[in-house]
C-alpha cells in the first residue's frame, strides 16, 4: 500500500449548507467518501451527538473529525465560554469515535480563554487522546489595510501547537503560500481541509482546482510526506441552485482529491 492509499478523504457536513446535516451524510455514502467532518453551528442536530451517532450508522458513514463550534455565529453553541465549548467538543468526539477536533486560534477579545488555550489544548489532548489540531486562518483586508481578530495572528505556527489542520481556503484569504504554511507546519500537520480560493480577501471554499491555491501540489506533497491524516472537503455549495448541481459539485471536488491523492 502506497502512502497515498491511506489518506482517507471526508466530506465536511458545512459543504451541503443550507440542506440539513443529513444530506452530508447521505451524499458523502453515495459519492464513496470514506467518511465525514461534522461542522457544530447553527443546525440543532450537529448539536446532539445521539443524533449525529444516529446518521453515522444509518449510512454508515464514521465521523472521522468534528470542528468545535468556533465561528463568530456560534458563540453561543453549547456555552458562551469557549474554552467550556472546546471541552465538549472533545467529549463530542470520543463519543463518536473521532481521532480530530479542529479548532480555530483564540479571538482576541476572548482574553482569559487566549491566555489558557495552549495549555488547555494540551491537557485534553493528554486526557482524551485525542489530536487538537489547530487551523491556520486569515485577516480582515481592506485594501492595504490588514487587521487580524485572532491572537497572536491568524498563523497557528506563530504559537506551535502539537497538530495544526492546514485549510486552503483561509491561505487563499491571507495571501499566505499554502505549501510554505504546510512546510512550517511539518509533521505537526494532522488534518487538511481541501479547498479553493481566488486571493480575494473573503472565505470562498471553492471546489479544488477552480481558484489560484496549489491544490493539486499539495494532495501530491501529502502523499511524498507520508501523510496519513485525513483530507476533508469543505466547500461551499450554498449557491447552487437544485440538488443535483450541489451533488455534481461535491462529486467534482472528491474525484480531484482522488485523482491528485
Amino acid at each position: 500500500m502506497s502512502p497515498a492509499d491511506s489518506i482517507r478523504v471526508a466530506l465536511s457536513t458545512a459543504s451541503t449548507w443550507p440542506e440539513p446535516i443529513s444530506v452530508a451524510f447521505r451524499l458523502a455514502a453515495e459519492l464513496g467518501y470514506d467518511g465525514v467532518e461534522v461542522m457544530v453551528w447553527g443546525d440543532p442536530v450537529s448539536q446532539d451527538i445521539a443524533a449525529v451517532a444516529a446518521l453515522a450508522d444509518r449510512y454508515r458513514m464514521p465521523v472521522l473529525a468534528l470542528h468545535a463550534p468556533c465561528l463568530l455565529i456560534t458563540q453561543r453553541v453549547w456555552a458562551a465560554n469557549p474554552a467550556v465549548r472546546l471541552e465538549r467538543a472533545v467529549q463530542a468526539a470520543t463519543e463518536l469515535g473521532a481521532g480530530i477536533v479542529v479548532v480555530h486560534p483564540p479571538f482576541r477579545w476572548q482574553r482569559d480563554y487566549a491566555t489558557d488555550f495552549g495549555a488547555q489544548v494540551a491537557a485534553l489532548e493528554a486526557s482524551s487522546g485525542l489530536a487538537i489540531a489547530v487551523e491556520n486562518m486569515f485577516p480582515v483586508r481592506r485594501g492595504r489595510l490588514e487587521v487580524s481578530s485572532y491572537v497572536p495572528s491568524p498563523d497557528p505556527t506563530d504559537v506551535g501547537y502539537p497538530h495544526y489542520t492546514l485549510d486552503l481556503s483561509h491561505t487563499a484569504a491571507a495571501g499566505v503560500d499554502a505549501l510554505g504554511l504546510a512546510a512550517r507546519m511539518g509533521r505537526q500537520l494532522t488534518h487538511v481541509h481541501l479547498a479553493d480560493g481566488s486571493g480575494a480577501p473573503r472565505d470562498e471554499h471553492l471546489v479544488p482546482g477552480r481558484g489560484s491555491q496549489p491544490c493539486a501540489e499539495m494532495c501530491l506533497e501529502l502523499g511524498d510526506r507520508g501523510f496519513t491524516g485525513t483530507v476533508v472537503l469543505e466547500v461551499s455549495t450554498r449557491r447552487a441552485r437544485t440538488h443535483r448541481e450541489r451533488r455534481g459539485l461535491l462529486t467534482e471536488a472528491l474525484l480531484f482529491a482522488r485523482l491528485h491523492l
